[in-house]
């Protein structure tokens, strides 16, 4: 038998596609002054336009084709092959001197010696995918893995105008990215409440399959909550629309829009074993997109709640092994000490049937419910134990434990650099015999995995110069700056002190 495979539908402008692997193809004022619109009732603290929803009557698709093509947008990608730049002080280039000055520079370094300066090598690989625009300011929703580590973005509208756009934020939890082009009075798409998504509902897949603009192709909703283990991130939520709308690579980021117009989901994937469309597509709902993209405008970076637990789907071998009188819902493998869940009074054992009144089947559904609020958010939980009904309630925490919401200006500062820190214990201090510091936790796209090769590990030590020995010490030092930032630290598992430079 051929091995499926899921292909990353944004591919380099070459064609290149690797078999045999998956790849992941009440509202605020500040938002109403960005003129951004609230229709109905969909997600709360609505940043983008949300449609009424109606019903399906005819597959009559011109209607709708005409109503969002001029939404969707093409974007095409620079990224930049960098050698590595977490160095001896000794090893670092000379076109650092760019964001720091010479001064800055030998104050740290010394005089440059002979021989110095060279640039490193660098290659250049070009991508392309799709995009939807969501408001006529010009913001942009796509795929993480389209604009993952580019140095440009360019964005082609369907009337053929062309911006450069900026990252505004990333979620690689949900392979999800907010970026915005300088543009006034631009065509949008507004969101509808994918929940009312019903299998066997016509959809349309809209984007630039191979770089063929502006492509449309209908088909239907062939399975809801799927998850297909793609996406590349430690807190993964995976809860797609499947369809067979015809998808192909070019069409990441690109829409799956109802027949009335409106944006159901953001096409990321397909399943093939040739790389090209076999009959099997996957996009993210509309209710994970508009919950991404509000935090990421309303606070730089995703606000995600988290319940606490180790899960599995229920299905007949597992009702058998654990005695349970029900065969759907989502059991309870482990509760974390100090959760959300445990603090709810959630056991091993318990199988959860519902949150917020919505029947839960199977893990993905949960992952996307919980996925759409943010810490400090309640929950009404409805769980089967040893047969019996329990019914809880359970206010999410954050992935350090609270139930407060970051700051706007430490999600900026989260956002730009793209990454996730903590503090590092005592004994770790002991250890590697330093006052304290900051670890780099997860890279994800921004402006260190864009400027500097440093690795997942790294604890920061200083930054310009300046001792930082706590998170809270780092994000001060961090807010509001710009131009060279230079920053010292360590590896556990290297020896020697590294510096990583990049400029803001």
């Amino acid at each position: 038998m051929k091995r499926v495979v899921v292909i990353i539908l944004a591919v380099v402008l070459g064609g290149i596609v690797a078999l045999g692997v998956f790849y992941s193809l009440d509202s605020n004022e500040q938002a109403r002054n960005q003129g951004i619109h609230y229709l109905d009732d969909m997600v709360s603290n609505a940043s983008i336009t949300y449609a009424e929803e109606g019903p399906n009557s005819f597959p009559d698709f011109t209607e709708a084709s005409k109503k969002v093509m001029d939404a969707v947008v093409h974007i095409q990608t620079s990224i930049t092959v960098r050698q590595s730049r977490s160095m001896q002080p000794e090893q670092l280039p000379d076109p650092f001197r760019d964001f720091f000055g010479d001064e800055f520079y030998e104050y740290f370094f010394g005089p440059q010696q002979e021989g110095q300066g060279q640039e490193l090598p660098q290659q250049r690989r070009m991508g392309s995918g799709s995009g939807v625009i969501l408001n006529e300011s010009g913001y942009i929703v796509t795929n993480n893995h389209v604009v993952a580590n580019a140095d440009e973005i360019q964005v082609t509208l369907h009337d053929n105008q062309t911006f450069q756009a900026q990252v505004v934020g990333t979620d690689p939890s949900t392979d999800l990215a907010l970026i915005k082009i300088d543009g006034q009075d631009l065509p949008y798409m507004a969101l509808v409440n994918s929940d009312s998504l019903m299998v066997g509902e016509w959809v349309l897949a809209i984007g630039n399959p191979f770089n063929l603009t502006s492509t449309v192709t209908a088909g239907i909703v062939s399975a809801k909550a799927r998850n297909i283990n793609i996406v590349q991130d430690q807190y993964a939520i995976e809860s797609f629309i499947q369809t067979d709308a015809a998808i192909n690579p070019g069409n990441s980021g690109g829409a799956l829009v109802n027949l009335q117009g409106g944006l159901v989901g953001i096409n990321t994937a397909i399943a093939s074993p040739t790389g090209a469309y076999s009959g099997y597509g996957f996009a993210v709902p509309s209710n994970i997109v508009g919950k991404i993209v509000e935090d990421i405008m309303e606070y730089g970076t995703v606000q995600r709640g988290y319940l606490g637990v180790v899960i599995r789907s229920v299905d007949g071998t597992l009702a058998r092994e654990e005695g349970l009188d029900i065969t759907e819902g989502v059991y309870i493998d482990s509760v974390l000490e100090n959760s959300a869940a445990e603090k709810a009074g959630i056991r091993e054992g318990d199988v959860i049937t519902s949150i917020d009144g919505n029947e839960i089947e199977r893990s993905a559904q949960l992952m996307e419910l919980i996925a759409r609020h943010r810490p400090g958010e309640k929950v009404d939980i409805i769980a089967n134990r040893d047969g019996k009904r329990v019914e809880t309630e359970a206010i999410l925490q954050s992935r350090e434990g609270t139930t407060k919401t970051m700051s706007k200006e430490k999600g900026k500062v989260l956002g730009t650099l793209g990454a996730t820190f903590d503090d590092i214990s005592s004994e770790t201090s002991r250890k590697l015999g330093i006052k304290g510091g900051v670890r780099v936790r997860e890279l994800h796209a921004g402006v260190l995995s864009q400027q500097t090769d440093m690795r997942e590990g790294f604890i920061i030590t200083k930054v310009n110069n300046q001792e930082v020995t706590s998170l809270k010490e780092f994000i001060s030092i961090m807010e509001g700056r710009t131009g060279g930032v230079m920053f010292e630290g360590v590896y556990e598992d290297v020896r020697g002190t590294y510096y990583n430079a990049f400029g803001l």
